[in-house]
């Protein structure tokens, strides 16, 4: 069976074709870090090879085996995948985008098609992945996550969700120095393309919003027409408009590993180009799982405090015993991680930010991508259905009143 990611990158496109690549790469677009490439990538899996990854039941973490998934479909895009990547016109990349005409943008095409998939009932979830990701490997995880919340124990009875891949040049080599030092560099330079791609989407939405407003507008008159004298060509009207107001669904951010030092410095490029003191509310719920950032970003006066500004809630997945935070703690001489502990000082938090530990149902060698399995996969889908900790099953740690644990059986 055929399977479908939609992606933003920036990395550098692979093959003679920009906008057919054969797959992308560890650099950076050739026409600059901020460079964004909009897109899909098909490829095929074995059905019947999926629905035994996601009823493989695992010690503690339960059935789901997303970290096995991402695996089987990182070999799957190795071998099949197709690219399609949404084609562009820009006349002068010196010249705002908006001031010039004839111009094609990429995001406007991808957003569109989004959109589309939620009129159809969908929400939409971005993903940011970590440190030492290929591009066959982002595609994977995009994949294979999506499949674990959309699987009948983790999304039955809820509204599909559609996951939507950014991914940035990760280096993909597992040197333990060299590479984690040009990934968290890498990273620093993507901030921008991050932050860029949502302001795109911010202004998508508010053109949406304009649009809606619009149509609203247009919908009472008709329906004003329509009670004094109904026809079947002003019934019509009325019908179609009524379904494009259909789309309440909603979108959410997960960053997974380094991938939060990423949205960490996005921040700044939006606060620089969002008015007032307020950052835009983009999302419904953000997720940092195993947030290789230091455990006091998100405190007043640090480099995350505004991240709240984007979301209903923020929630924090940690685990104390995740290795690979380890190696980034005390080898690459970096204070305490966030995805380990959580936060240094829960009490100083907003109000809207809370913390989960994963610890007692993870399980594996690394106990780092654990976000993609069983249990904790399926606290995230119901987080996402706007269930409370609570009604996840989830237990207070008595810490603070915003720090939750997983436990057997939620």
């Amino acid at each position: 069976m055929e399977t479908t990611v939609y992606y933003a990158t920036n990395r550098a496109h692979e093959g003679p074709e920009r906008f057919r690549p054969l797959r992308y790469g560890k650099a950076f677009s050739s026409d600059g870090m901020e460079n964004l490439r909009f897109g899909r990538v098909t490829f095929q899996v074995d059905g019947a090879r999926v629905a035994d990854f996601l009823a493989n039941d695992r010690p503690h973490t339960g059935p789901g085996d997303g970290e096995g998934l991402q695996g089987y479909f990182a070999d799957c895009v190795r071998n099949s995948q197709k690219i399609e990547a949404y084609e562009e016109r820009i006349n002068d990349r010196q010249v705002n985008e908006t001031a010039q005409r004839s111009t094609k943008l990429g995001s406007l095409a991808m957003f569109a098609d989004l959109q589309k998939d939620m009129q159809e009932g969908r929400d939409m979830l971005l993903l940011v992945h970590g440190f030492n990701v290929s591009w066959e490997e982002a595609v994977a995880t995009a994949s294979a996550f999506e499949a674990m919340i959309n699987a009948p124990r983790a999304g039955g009875g809820m509204a599909p969700v559609r996951v939507l891949l950014f991914t940035w040049p990760s280096d993909g080599m597992a040197l333990p120095w060299v590479s984690y030092k040009s990934d968290r560099s890498d990273a620093r330079g993507t901030a921008g393309a991050l932050g860029r791609g949502l302001l795109k989407m911010r202004d998508y939405l508010h053109e949406v919003g304009r649009q809606v407003r619009m149509d609203n507008a247009a919908l009472r008159r008709l329906r004003t027409r329509m009670a004094g004298a109904p026809d079947a060509e002003v019934q019509r009207a009325v019908a179609e408009m009524e379904v494009t107001q259909l789309c309440s669904q909603k979108i959410h951010l997960l960053a997974h590993s380094m991938g939060n030092y990423v949205v960490q410095n996005a921040l700044s490029r939006i606060w620089d180009f969002s008015p007032g003191e307020q950052l835009p509310r983009l999302f419904d719920r953000i997720f940092l799982c195993s947030a290789d950032v230091d455990d006091d970003v998100l405190e007043p006066g640090k480099p995350m405090e505004r991240l709240h500004h984007l979301a209903q809630s923020v929630a924090i997945y940690h685990n104390a015993n995740d290795n690979a935070l380890r190696v980034s703690d005390y080898t690459k001489g970096n204070p305490d991680r966030l995805g380990q502990r959580g936060a240094a000082r829960p009490q100083a938090l907003h109000q809207k930010i809370y913390q989960v530990d994963c610890a007692p149902m993870v399980s594996g060698l690394t106990q780092h991508s654990y976000y993609t399995n069983g249990a904790v996969a399926c606290d995230i889908r119901r987080a996402i259905a706007e269930q409370n900790p609570t009604q996840r099953g989830l237990r207070p740690t008595g810490l603070a009143p915003n720090t939750w644990q997983m436990v057997p059986g939620s």
